[in-house]
């Protein structure tokens, strides 16, 4: 498969919620493993209860707090990294959290890292967790750079646009601020998490 061409770093520089649908069809790449983005959510900072910057910046949520185009990663319910693209300007803690990929390459990797519980393709990356634990993402990435490539994780572009009319829904697995539609997906595609 063909490199696609890196984003730039004004590409990320925009709000979680006009980000969001933009990054559907774009390609998230670790190595020789690429997923196709087919499901995300927004979130947004301070006006967001739902987001992890909604009450300030900890030691935890710092990556959220830094420039454009980074990866902040976060452990979640003792079990699950999950890896979101840090968005808006500095300071904002913008950020857009990526639930589901269409695996392309590497797909041999996947399943080795996903174990017995993905039997099928659709079943490597529909989840937050699910496509962390198939690429090998855990918290060293946390503020890894997506433009770059710093640490072998990036974002980049085939040449293939986003739905024009994306679906959309409520945010997962959330107790507050569920009912905003902020979950932007590709509809039918391989990788969309069932929405519970």
């Amino acid at each position: 498969m063909a490199s696609p061409a890196p984003l730039p770093r004004r590409f990320f520089a925009v709000d979680s919620r006009e980000l969001a649908p933009q990054l559907l069809n774009k390609l998230l790449v670790r190595g020789d493993r690429v997923g196709r983005i087919v499901e995300v959510e927004a979130y947004a900072g301070a006006l967001d209860p739902a987001s992890h910057a909604y009450r300030g910046r900890t030691a935890r949520n710092a990556t959220m707090f830094g420039p454009p185009g980074h990866l902040y990663v976060y452990f979640t319910y003792g079990m699950h990294f999950c890896a979101n693209v840090v968005c808006g300007d500095a300071g904002e803690a913008s950020a857009v959290l990526l639930r589901g990929l269409t695996p392309l390459a590497g797909l041999a990797e996947m399943r080795a890292a996903r174990g017995p519980a993905a039997r099928r393709d659709q079943d490597l990356c529909n989840g937050p967790g699910k496509l962390c634990q198939a690429l090998g993402i855990d918290r060293t990435f946390d503020g890894a750079d997506l433009v770059t490539g710093d640490r072998e994780v990036a974002l980049g572009d085939d040449g293939t646009p986003p739905p024009r009319s994306p679906a959309t829904s409520g945010r997962v697995g959330l107790r507050v601020a569920t009912e905003v539609p902020w979950r932007y997906y590709v509809a039918g595609a391989v990788g969309v998490s069932r929405a519970r």
